[in-house]
């Protein structure tokens, strides 16, 4: 019998960029902005965005020789510029490893954008930890700064 677990977390990333709220909220909402700096794919079944209430993000990558992790979220509140509300698993081959809430903030910050990234969680068979999916946020959300800024990101 497999042994069953769960760890539930809480946290909080913030970010100011230097761009208004409309361009850093369409980098979440755009399929094609999005892409460059959140579709890890790697060719292993594309990368899905329906951008709306009720629609559906669909990502799956992993390690080259790796396994897959699948990525798949629903939207479930957005309002335009200000607030992006979704759930979200996350799975490693065929097993379920986390079901999460996410909250994304947009709040303007003179010519920029203060954004308040709070996720909740729920870590399932220790096969994921909290303090991996933070620093992989933080990777992902630098990468979203690296894209509206233009320059490369890096690893």
């Amino acid at each position: 019998m497999t042994a069953r677990s769960t760890e539930h977390a809480t946290f909080v990333i913030e970010r100011a960029y230097d761009a208004s709220p409309a361009r850093v909220f369409a980098a979440w909402a755009d399929k094609a902005a999005k892409a460059r700096w959140f579709d890890g794919s790697d060719g292993l079944g594309g990368y899905e965005l329906d951008f709306r209430v009720g629609g559906r993000e669909v990502n799956r990558g992993g390690p080259p020789g790796g396994p897959v992790y699948t990525y798949e979220a629903r939207y479930a509140d957005i309002v335009p510029n200000q607030r992006i509300v979704y759930t979200y698993t996350m799975d490693c081959e065929d097993a379920r490893i986390s079901v999460s809430v996410t909250t994304v903030e947009f709040e303007a910050a003179g010519a920029g954008t203060q954004l308040t990234f709070t996720e909740q969680s729920v870590f399932l068979e220790g096969a994921d930890t909290p303090q991996i999916r933070e620093h992989g946020t933080k990777e992902l959300l630098d990468g979203l700064g690296a894209a509206l800024s233009g320059t490369p990101a890096t690893a």
